[in-house]
């Protein structure tokens, strides 16, 4: 992504939430794990004008391709082929959408981004998708948090650190932010620590953890974290309180 213009998206930005102490208790694991199997698809877009217009929390999946994104998102979501992993890295070029929520009322909707830095895909694909992703990161409005999945045994690249100074001005004011280190299993415990103690000093303001699809690594620590963003304070911008949580359509 570096090197691309992106020009006067910045004023694109939602202000900032006032401080609010109101806040849902917290679950325990188990019903973090209950909410996110609910995940069902929603749509897809190929472009951000075919995204629908939401109200209710989203929570963005970005990262390179190879990084085990729907590898993580199936198993948080303990759901084989929700999201689907391409034969061909890089392949996949729509955003696609997964509703979360009991009962078929969507309370919070994941967005799984194409991966990125894949060499095989032609140039002009690739630009076009960092300005779409760009953009969409920036734009979005009822955006609440991004996780950037990473393999720990590359550590950030170039493009990750480019997402990062594009998600910066957002951060600042409130949008939650993780990087997620995925495949820790191919580490060894002294390994591991060092990488996520470097993540956390590369993720500008946010978290940083360490996932194993394998193990089941950080499982319950990330449900509960992605279900604590999808039901922020009442006043909060895109939780959805104005007119109550959307029924999916049919």
């Amino acid at each position: 992504m570096a090197g691309i213009p992106y020009p006067e998206m910045t004023k694109h930005l939602p202000p900032a939430a006032p401080a609010d102490t109101s806040h849902p208790a917290r679950p325990d694991p188990k019903q973090a794990h209950a909410w996110l199997h609910t995940a069902r698809f929603l749509t897809t877009a190929p472009q951000l004008d075919h995204l629908p217009v939401l109200d209710v929390p989203e929570i963005a999946f970005v990262g390179r391709s190879n990084a085990g994104k729907s590898t993580s998102i199936n198993t948080l979501t303990q759901q084989k082929r929700l999201a689907f992993a391409s034969k061909t890295p890089g392949r996949t070029q729509s955003i696609n959408l997964f509703a979360l929520g009991k009962q078929g009322v969507t309370d919070t909707v994941l967005a799984d981004l194409p991966g990125y830095g894949y060499a095989a895909v032609p140039q002009a694909a690739k630009l076009r998708w960092q300005r779409v992703m760009a953009n969409y990161l920036v734009t979005r409005p009822n955006l609440k948090g991004v996780v950037l999945l990473c393999d720990p045994r590359l550590g950030l690249t170039e493009l990750d650190e480019a997402l990062l100074e594009i998600i910066r001005p957002r951060v600042e004011q409130g949008l939650r932010f993780l990087v997620l280190l995925t495949k820790a299993d191919k580490l060894n415990h002294a390994e591991a620590q060092k990488a996520l103690s470097i993540a956390r000093l590369q993720c500008g303001g946010g978290q940083a953890m360490l996932f194993s699809a394998l193990k089941k690594q950080g499982l319950d620590e990330v449900a509960c974290l992605l279900w604590d963003w999808g039901h922020p304070p009442a006043t909060e911008p895109g939780n959805g309180s104005e007119n109550g949580p959307a029924a999916d359509p049919q």
